[in-house]
């Protein structure tokens, strides 16, 4: 049976989904007037970063470099229009704005990072480094880490299940 608190998070993770591709459409849109039509999608993370001004496209490599280190296993992708990374499922995502950088999915269970967290609190758990301010590069290689970690104990618990 699956326990109440599972179907809400999946729920809530639902949502946050929806609201980003909305949001994501949206900066896309932005960031494509005048530059190439909205029917052309980034079909990779390079194609995605190369659509923005020089400044916050070594903001987003900085930030992928940051991932990759963290989570060297990772798959690189593009999903819902934003650049992904694949371990055991979804690991996080990160997409430019015009004033932040968007960084996802929520993250929960962690009294350490919550303090933290609380500075940079997005729209339904979501995180907003802000473009005026420092990139926390140190906080994000942490989020990865629990990331890493909690998909691979759900990978770990699925096996143990079948």
């Amino acid at each position: 049976m699956i326990q109440s608190g599972c179907i809400l998070q999946v729920i809530f993770i639902s949502w946050c989904c929806l609201i980003l591709i909305l949001e994501q459409v949206i900066a896309f849109r932005e960031r494509t007037k005048g530059n190439m039509s909205t029917d052309q999608k980034p079909q990779n993370i390079d194609e995605y970063i190369a659509g923005f001004p020089q400044v916050v496209q070594e903001i987003l490599q900085k930030i992928r470099m940051t991932v990759k280190k963290a989570a060297p296993d990772a798959q690189e992708t593009i999903k819902y229009q934003m650049p992904a990374f694949m371990l055991n499922g979804n690991l996080v995502y990160f997409a430019a704005f015009k004033n932040h950088i968007g960084f996802f999915p929520p993250v929960t269970g962690n009294e350490m990072l919550k303090n933290e967290l609380s500075v940079y609190e997005g729209p339904k758990g979501s995180l907003k480094f802000p473009l005026d301010k420092p990139i926390p590069y140190d906080l994000i290689r942490r989020i990865v880490n629990l990331k890493v970690r909690e998909n691979l104990e759900k990978a770990g618990a699925k096996q143990k299940k079948n």
